[in-house]
């Protein structure tokens, strides 16, 4: 194993970024637009944040507090979400997010907040020194690590003075770099954590190798869609093109492109914020300007067999521009940070790479080859894709994180369980939003991997994945259960939510959803069951949601969009105490 040491390169900050709040006046259009940033002193995100300061018990906020707008929403009657990261005495605040919720008048309506206490660290002077911070997370990750930098942790039910350091090259991590959080008065690893959300889990992995089962997924592409081949006939370029290509997956898709000659285009969506797909060249990418670019001179892409390299790439672009387009036609979200950019993907990744991967640095999809053993194929599946960049939407709004990782890179706890089952949650309507005869819609994940039980999880009954040991209910043990595990809590919520309980066939897959109690849920259907989860995270979840913290959020949601009397909200509640998460088993403050 290579030995760590440590090299000097700039640590960029997450918390301290509002990258994704759009310039331009507040707008009240769409029910999930956003509101723009305000230039007058009267904007929504001056008055929340005078609102911050004048309900300071109950926001948490004090003396020393900077809050910085991550981004806005605004609903149709007008009232306004203000989601804030912080800093204390300059320094980032781990788990100090929240959001502060005005009325149209811009009157103070209420917070969630992240931390359940004062951010405020006993001590603001250091005994480590920076460099003794970065030896640390160095050897901790098996990597080379940057500059560290003084942050408040309050992640663990108190607040501590601690150092942050990006690792890059970790030899504990399959593709990217890690954040790695030491103590700055011990010297202790508060927290390692992956800067990627991998879609195979290292326990899963391994065991599929004590299994000694190998994913075969089926491939091959249709014949058709030829005759959408073609250009807009511009005298000048670029311009925009219709061009096809042959996936692995999906059979013959439709692609937009860039034509940049009379015979020449390259694998990118002007319709779509310029999404493009790049190829990695088998390397560990995390810069997607060093992936060299696809061009084709007439427009046909891929071959439906990995022979050619573009095939992969197809699938990719293919299962981004369906996930954006979801995102854009079912909530008005523009682009995975919603600020109108596109999204980015880089096939070939790495040399044997058996993953999939969203990279918060790269901002970008990562897909490995396959490893040549456990699968044997790219992972650009089209429900993968959704799932890895609503990891991405995660990231832009929430922000969920696991509340511990293991020495293998193994994630657990509530918060990270809740954000897998979001990306299971959304990836899934992806699907059904494509709505591709090659790639049928369900409720099923990785159905087209190859396992030999036919799917990875599923949403209407997850205990029936035995891969991965999903749960179907809430107890007291799954707050520190393994992340994809633990999803089966939420998924199974939204399943029962949107479909109820019991027996039925949906698009020709049976389905048969149990209760904790034996009770009977009335679904209200995926489309409202869906509007109430995206509003749940994009308004009422912070960092630390856990389950019941999740009840809140989407009763809170079905509230302001059907009533508090109304049957969504009450199939709200019922769908949650139908897996056990009900407000009379909230555990104690801590856990």
């Amino acid at each position: 194993m290579r030995r760590p040491h440590i090299r000097r390169v700039a640590i960029a900050v997450a918390v301290t970024t509002a990258a994704t709040l759009p310039a331009g006046p507040a707008l009240a259009a769409a029910p999930d637009s956003p509101a723009r940033t305000a230039t007058s002193a009267s904007s929504p995100v001056d008055a929340a944040r005078a609102a911050a300061f004048a309900h300071a018990s109950a926001t948490g906020v004090t003396q020393g507090d900077t809050l910085q707008a991550k981004d806005v929403m605004t609903d149709p009657d007008g009232k306004q979400h203000v989601r804030f990261v912080r800093t204390h005495q300059g320094m980032p605040v781990l788990g100090g997010d929240l959001v502060v919720h005005l009325s149209k008048q811009s009157a103070y309506l209420g917070v969630t907040r992240a931390a359940d206490h004062v951010v405020k660290p006993a001590t603001t002077e250091a005994k480590l020194t920076p460099q003794q911070a970065e030896q640390k997370a160095a050897a901790a990750a098996k990597g080379d690590a940057g500059n560290a930098a003084l942050v408040v942790d309050a992640r663990d039910g108190a607040a501590a003075l601690a150092y942050q350091v990006r690792v890059t090259d970790s030899d504990t991590a399959e593709a990217g770099s890690r954040t790695v959080v030491v103590d700055a008065q011990t010297g202790r690893i508060r927290s390692n954590t992956p800067d990627n959300d991998e879609f195979i889990s290292p326990s899963l992995e391994e065991t599929l190798r004590e299994r000694g089962e190998q994913a075969s997924p089926e491939t091959g592409a249709s014949t058709g869609l030829s005759g959408l081949v073609g250009t807009t006939g511009a005298g000048h370029y670029p311009a925009t093109a219709t061009g096809s290509g042959a996936s692995l997956f999906a059979g013959k898709v439709a692609l937009t492109t860039t034509q940049t000659a009379r015979t020449s285009f390259l694998l990118k969506d002007p319709t779509r914020w310029n999404t493009e797909t790049r190829d990695a060249k088998g390397q560990e990418l995390e810069a997607f300007s060093r992936g060299k670019t696809f061009t084709d001179g007439d427009n046909k892409w891929g071959t439906g067999t990995t022979s050619s390299r573009t095939t992969a790439a197809v699938d990719a672009q293919y299962g981004i521009t369906k996930t954006l387009d979801f995102y854009k036609k079912t909530f008005g979200r523009k682009g995975i940070k919603n600020n109108s950019a596109g999204a980015r993907a880089m096939v070939h990744f790495g040399n044997k790479v058996g993953n999939a991967f969203w990279d918060s640095v790269c901002g970008c999809m990562l897909y490995g080859d396959g490893d040549g053993d456990l699968f044997k194929k790219p992972l650009v599946v089209l429900d993968v894709t959704g799932h890895e960049l609503t990891h991405g939407v995660v990231d832009a709004t929430a922000a969920l994180e696991p509340t511990r990782v293991d020495a293998d890179g193994n994630q657990y706890g509530e918060p990270g369980s809740l954000n897998e089952s979001l990306a299971d949650i959304f990836g899934s309507n992806v699907e059904f939003a494509a709505n591709n005869p090659k790639n049928p819609p369900n409720y099923l994940m990785g159905e087209k991997l190859g396992l030999a039980q036919k799917f990875l999880r599923r949403l209407d009954h997850p205990s029936l994945d035995k891969l991965e040991g999903t749960v179907d209910y809430w107890a007291p043990e799954v707050y520190d259960t393994e992340v994809h595990a633990g999803s089966g809590v939420s998924s199974h919520a939204y399943y029962l939510l949107a479909e109820g309980s019991g027996r039925k066939t949906i698009g020709g897959v049976q389905y048969d959803s149990p209760t904790y109690d034996g009770s009977r849920v009335t679904g209200i259907g995926r489309t409202k069951a869906t509007a109430i989860f995206y509003r749940a995270l994009t308004r009422y979840m912070v960092s630390t949601t856990d389950f019941h913290d999740a009840r809140k959020a989407t009763l809170k949601a079905a509230a302001d969009m059907y009533g508090a009397n109304s049957t969504e909200y009450k199939a709200v509640g019922k769908a949650w105490s139908a897996v056990n998460v009900t407000a009379a088993n909230t555990p104690a403050a801590g856990h």
